[in-house]
């Protein structure tokens, strides 16, 4: 049988004091217990370690603290046996001893070789520096390794997880996997004297073998080399967080805090500190990325994850495998029940949605005939408004012919009594032609107003659009005696709209303006239309039409915008309301307000092109 070693015969005889039957008085004045783990040996433990808990002997001087170097199997013992109070070991160790004896961590150490993030605990990977044979984790198929300990966290649990990244499974592709036992300082021996071709030793244990003067790092090379910032050692793996000092759930939560304190108020140049190698104690790191790495090997807390047998998992949990089957029965006939409910169910939804089908195609048919009904009486709307305007268009019509048919007499006088000179015919003939192009474009702006065409959304300028709609007014406000007055705004932003549904608007307001301005007996000042055009408080473009008529009683200010109500002789009672819907498909909205001057203020507001568009069924509702 091999011999044990004395950090195991250790914490066997604490376990064993602990064991003795002593009082609960007795216990109390026993000094602070901590449990190290001594991989490289109790000397070296001793000499790293018995600073610090001399430091806490220090700071509780009527307990007293003392420190029990153990190994692996002395510290699983001892805290076994709560014979300890805090324990200090490595991160996988305190893993296990967490997962099984409730061991909370309180502080997490901070090694002087650690970068911001706090990680130190790593690998190194090391083979003779003549072995060309060996250059990456992969070349380690078939050969022989030499670890510490199969549950030496940084010694070995580590580099196996990286050597299974690589594609090697160390219990399976390796010739032989050996473990020397503590201390780990036999590892990097074995590799230099050839007995191994490869050892896991913890990171940073090669600079302390070469600091002491007992190896020579030229004979060594490290497989699979990786870079921290911050952390000076060689490293073969990713770092995890460094030793925690846990306490046991025995251990009074008052001592606990008090030790954390004294250890957080160690100054970072304390000799104890210096002794073995951190620069202070942290508050506990998060170890996720330990548990991770023991799912992943299924070791430790994960143990339960290897792959067992069927006959042993029927034999252990034939209980739970037998509610499984009778699960697995209820789930085959309720099943069954499911699917026959759901062939009902889908029969009862295809009929249904058959209906809804047709429903969707009436409703859809219903829309279209509405809209096709909405566009003929858009139309209709812009015919009436011309048709009442038809006086006045005339008027304008006749200015030009009339200025024409006068200029072609008078040309043809002087060309018969032969006393017209090229000069002047040919300023008359210019005359003609400017006359001939107003008629023109007074025919073409009412043409392009009345004809029927789809609905076309585009940036457009409302300036322009109002400009059109006014000089079909102009007529109507001329015989009238009613000046337009166009107060338009500079560099106003476009407007997504179809210009001539504008247009209509415009043009329907500016000439029920005029009418209402031309029925009051207003004196001269106050007989005018005005136009303005700006932004509002919210960025969009607003157009104003302001007259100085009779204004609105309460019963047309509550159904002005009623289809069929008007307040003029003969009038339809559409105007208004077609309007407003126009406006509002162009996402906007069409109000009246009283004007300070007396009359009536009827301002729209439109989105500017930037803007959200009408949706495609808004811009059809019009024609």
């Amino acid at each position: 049988m091999p011999r044990p070693s004395r950090s195991t015969l250790a914490g066997a005889l604490v376990a064993l004091w602990a064991g003795l039957g002593m009082g609960d008085a007795a216990a109390a004045e026993l000094p602070i217990r901590v449990g190290v783990l001594a991989y490289r040996g109790g000397d070296h433990a001793n000499a790293a370690w018995e600073p610090t808990v001399r430091y806490l002997a220090e700071r509780f001087p009527n307990r007293g603290a003392e420190m029990v170097p153990l190994d692996l199997p002395g510290m699983d013992a001892a805290v076994r046996a709560r014979s300890l109070d805090f324990v200090l070991t490595n991160t996988g160790n305190y893993v296990e001893l967490e997962a099984r004896y409730g061991v909370t961590r309180v502080a997490t150490l901070h090694s002087s070789r650690a970068g911001a993030s706090g990680a130190s605990i790593g690998s190194t990977i090391i083979v003779r520096a003549e072995r060309t044979d060996i250059r990456d984790l992969a070349d380690i198929k078939g050969r022989t390794v030499l670890a510490s300990d199969p549950d030496a966290f940084g010694g070995f649990q580590i580099a196996w997880g990286e050597m299974l990244k690589a594609g090697v499974d160390p219990y399976r592709d390796l010739q032989e996997l050996r473990f020397s036992g503590f201390p780990v300082d036999r590892v990097a021996f074995a590799v230099q004297d050839g007995t191994a071709d490869a050892g896991v030793l913890r990171a940073c244990l090669l600079e302390e073998l070469v600091a002491e003067g007992r190896v020579d790092p030229a004979r060594f090379r490290v497989l699979a080399p990786k870079t921290v910032p911050g952390f000076n050692c060689a490293l073969s793996t990713d770092l995890y967080p460094d030793w925690p000092l846990a306490r046991l759930a025995s251990t009074p939560e008052d001592l606990a805090k008090a030790v954390v304190v004294a250890l957080f108020e160690m100054p970072a140049d304390h000799p104890a500190a210096k002794a073995a190698g951190y620069e202070g104690w942290t508050v506990p790191l998060d170890y996720q990325s330990v548990h991770a790495l023991f799912r992943s090997l299924r070791i430790g807390p994960y143990r339960h994850l290897r792959e067992v047998s069927l006959v042993e998992l029927a034999r252990e949990h034939w209980e739970w495998l037998a509610v499984g089957v009778l699960a697995l029965l209820w789930w085959a006939i309720h099943s069954l029940r499911v699917e026959h409910l759901i062939k009902v169910r889908t029969a009862e939804l295809r009929a249904a949605n058959r209906d809804l089908v047709r429903e969707m195609a009436e409703r859809r048919r219903a829309q279209e005939d509405a809209r096709e009904r909405q566009k003929e009486m858009d139309h209709v709307a812009r015919l009436s408004i011309l048709g009442e305007m038809a006086s006045n268009l005339a008027h304008e019509l006749n200015q030009p012919l009339g200025a024409i048919a006068n200029y072609a007499r008078g040309c043809t006088r002087r060309l018969e009594a032969g006393t017209g000179s090229p000069d002047q015919l040919l300023e008359v003939t210019r005359a003609i032609a400017e006359q001939a192009d107003r008629a023109g474009q007074i025919i073409a702006r009412i043409r392009n107003f009345v004809r029927k065409r789809p609905s076309q959304l585009e940036p457009i300028d409302v300036n322009d659009a109002i400009r059109a709609a006014v000089a079909l007014c102009e007529g109507q406000a001329r015989n009238g005696n009613v000046p337009i007055i166009l107060s338009l705004g500079d560099d106003l932003p476009p407007v997504p709209a179809d210009r001539v549904q504008i247009e209509q608007v415009v043009l329907n307001l500016v000439k029920n303006a005029l009418d209402a301005t031309a029925e009051t007996a207003s004196g001269p000042s106050d007989r005018k239309v005005t136009v303005r055009s700006g932004r509002d408080g919210e960025g969009r473009v607003e157009v104003a039409v302001a007259d100085h008529g009779h204004g609105l009683s309460e019963e047309a200010r509550a159904r002005l915008f009623d289809p069929f109500f008007t307040t003029k002789a003969g009038g339809m009672g559409l105007g208004l309301s077609i309007c407003r819907s126009i406006v509002e498909t162009h996402g906007g909205h069409l109000r009246a307000t009283d004007n300070s001057g007396g009359g009536v203020v009827m301002r729209f507001v439109l989105p500017v092109a930037d803007g959200a568009l009408p949706s495609g069924e808004e811009q059809q509702h019009h024609g």
